[in-house]
């Protein structure tokens, strides 16, 4: 085994890298951008190098960088953790060329499957299934629109090169094909550094079911079973589970047999997953990804096996212990990511301070692989996950029970999440049924992201009693007479309104000070309330004799009341404050989030249509197009293609203008 292992990657997975290296007694050595200075991951190592500017291009995929680290540290093994240089044969190569164990596959196994289109054609020689489609080197529009004629509408157009749903478009016809190819070649450049694309036949309602492999270099190809990663959003993955819902042993037995046959086509060693598409009784290779998984802590859970230590294992030269027949799955395990996304704007990403920061503790078979803490950033320049949260049980019931209660329990507030959607799923009868396929999200929309609704007589009593707690608690620390909070006066009840922002509603909450608790007038109705804060921070809530217990957090004047299945933000408002600015006019447009802008659709003095898209924006590793609201004529661009903007910067200025 060796003695030192740097993680050339950041965020969870580097963390989850180092427990179990520091378990084996290995020496931990984290690498960090400018951005990432203070991240978790660099907390948790034993120490940690600096290696460039925040863009991930001149730090964590600047293999010069990783490279000079390797050297400088002295480590005797390197994780590439997922993402990044994870399937980068020319990282792999240059780790060993410095004298540094690589924890993957050969080189040679990484490129054999780094195309997409060369490893499909591989797979067909070994036979292996394969999605019908084109998978050739000549690029051209021509050849493209042919192939796609040829498989039939739908099609998926993907990158060649690259994963995570980036470089992807569904088309429904042909008239759809141009603009789709073209942005799918520039986001895979982009992502990848290679426009390559293919075209496959796009399936209406598929399952997205991946098995774990695992080879050693004495000749031993096993699979760790299956995970079903049916439900994605953006063709990414949102809800994994092992095993698969459904799965017969013949199906296990056939993907199995095709996967490990996968594997040995390209001499491969260590953790990798194929992936298949399935639908009704036939499965097709899609992909192998050369590395460890986001969900591979499914598998971990149901057959009681550390899968890094595995791979470290294989790495210094050990064999796999086991063979296939002595592997067995234990129960069921889910996982759901924690994203900092909102939903509701198709699952735009978000940035912010981690204000607070609680996620799920003590909830049996319940585990957390988390890249950050509360304190923490969420930045512009990498993937917004927040943390990983599975649950394991005796059976799938179980284990969804566990996931929503884990779920229930988690808290953020900084950043606009996911937490809620997830939780949507997770409770969802058709989930519950295990009624899966790609389109789950896509068909379930409404039940998942539902309109926003006011919040309601408990929540904004909850607020309201956080705010009269705090200031009695804080009355309490300071003997002074003004410190006072007990709302006495001369002869008469004190009353005094707060009022709180419910998007752009305004809600006032009367409150009348008793000689124990208060009377709140909510909406016509008064409530008697009272309330406390227990150890763990929780807020116990009194209303007219009914007792809650619930999580109420405020940062500065934001306040969030989290519920089991939903949470509510609100804001505290000063009733002396002077009212807002007007905000801007609807002929400037304004960037939804911190991004660069990839590509400029317009020039100044164009006529534009309502929803004609304007720029390109990338984020977070994803493109989001600007469009015009309403007809007009662009009277000002503000950045050009290659420009940073700022959250909220003014991007494209609209003149009134007639219908095109």
């Amino acid at each position: 085994m060796f003695r030192s292992i740097l993680v050339a990657n950041r965020g969870e997975i580097a963390c989850r890298v180092m427990a179990t290296a520091r378990r084996l007694g290995l020496r931990t050595i984290a690498v960090y951008s400018e951005a990432d200075r203070d991240a978790l991951h660099v907390r948790s190592a034993d120490e940690a190098w600096a290696i460039g500017p925040a863009a991930a291009r001149d730090s964590y995929l600047s293999i010069p960088a990783l490279v000079a680290a390797i050297r400088a540290s002295g480590a005797e093994s390197v994780h590439p953790g997922y993402g990044f240089l994870s399937e980068n044969a020319g990282f792999a190569e240059a780790v060993a060329s410095d004298g540094a164990v690589f924890v993957g596959p050969p080189p040679d196994a990484i490129r054999a499957m780094g195309s997409k289109s060369a490893a499909k054609a591989l797979m067909e020689a070994a036979g292996v299934p394969v999605v019908p489609g084109y998978h050739g080197e000549d690029q051209s529009p021509a050849v493209l629109e042919a192939a796609a004629a040829r498989i039939g509408y739908p099609v998926l157009i993907k990158a060649s090169a690259g994963g995570g749903g980036r470089g992807m478009r569904v088309v429904e016809g042909p008239d759809e094909l141009a603009a789709a190819i073209e942005g799918a070649a520039r986001e895979a450049a982009s992502a990848f550094g290679d426009g390559r694309l293919l075209v496959e036949k796009y399936l209406t309602r598929p399952r997205h079911i991946e098995m774990q492999v695992f080879a050693d270099a004495h000749g031993r190809v096993l699979h760790l079973f299956e995970r079903d990663c049916s439900i994605q959003r953006r063709h990414q993955k949102v809800i994994e589970e092992a095993p698969a819902p459904g799965m017969t042993a013949a199906r296990r037995q056939a993907m199995g047999e095709a996967a490990t046959a996968a594997a040995r086509a390209i001499g491969y060693r260590g953790a990798g997953t194929v992936e298949f598409i399935a639908e009704g009784d036939d499965f097709w290779f899609m992909e192998m990804n050369t590395r460890l998984q986001v969900e591979h802590p499914v598998t971990e859970m149901i057959t009681g096996l550390d899968l890094v230590e595995w791979q470290l294992r294989v790495a210094a030269g050990e064999p796999l212990p086991f063979a296939q027949e002595a592997l067995s799955i234990r129960g069921h395990a889910i996982e759901a990511r924690l994203y900092a996304e909102d939903p509701a704007q198709d699952f735009r990403p978000a940035t912010g301070r981690l204000a607070h920061l609680s996620l799920p503790q003590g909830i049996a078979g319940v585990r957390v692989d988390a890249g950050v803490a509360e304190g923490d950033a969420v930045s512009i320049h990498y993937d917004p996950m927040i943390a990983k949260i599975v649950a394991h049980g005796s059976d799938r019931d179980e284990a969804i029970r566990r996931l929503g209660a884990a779920l229930a329990a988690t808290e953020v507030v900084g950043v606009v999440t996911n937490r809620d959607f997830l939780a949507g799923i997770v409770g969802h009868p058709a989930f519950a049924a295990a009624d899966l396929d790609t389109g789950f999200i896509a068909r379930h929309r409404a039940d998942l992201s539902p309109e926003a609704t006011p919040a309601d007589r408990d929540t904004l009593a909850a607020a309201a009693l956080l705010v009269l707690v705090q200031e009695r608690e804080e009355a309490a620390r300071d003997p002074s007479p003004w410190a006072t909070a007990d709302g006495w006066r001369i002869g008469e009840r004190a009353r005094r309104r707060l009022l709180f922002r419910d998007g752009g509603a305004t809600m006032p909450v009367d409150v009348v000070y008793a000689d124990r608790g208060w009377g709140l007038e909510i909406a016509g109705g008064t409530v008697a309330a009272d309330g406390r804060h227990l150890p763990d921070g929780r807020l116990a809530v009194d209303l007219d004799g009914r007792r809650r217990t619930l999580a109420a957090v405020r940062v500065g004047e934001q306040i969030q009341i989290f519920g089991a299945g939903a949470s509510h933000r609100l804001t505290l408002l000063d009733p002396l404050a002077p009212p807002a600015a007007a905000e801007a006019g609807a002929g400037r447009l304004t960037a939804p989030m911190p991004g660069r802008v990839t590509r400029v659709l317009v020039a100044v003095g164009d006529r534009v249509a309502a929803g004609q898209g304007l720029l390109v924006l990338e984020a977070m590793k994803m493109e989001h197009t600007i469009k015009a609201p309403v007809v007009g004529v662009v009277g000002g661009l503000r950045y050009a293609e290659g420009d940073l903007v700022d959250e909220g910067a003014e991007l494209v200025e609209l003149a009134d203008g007639e219908p095109c």
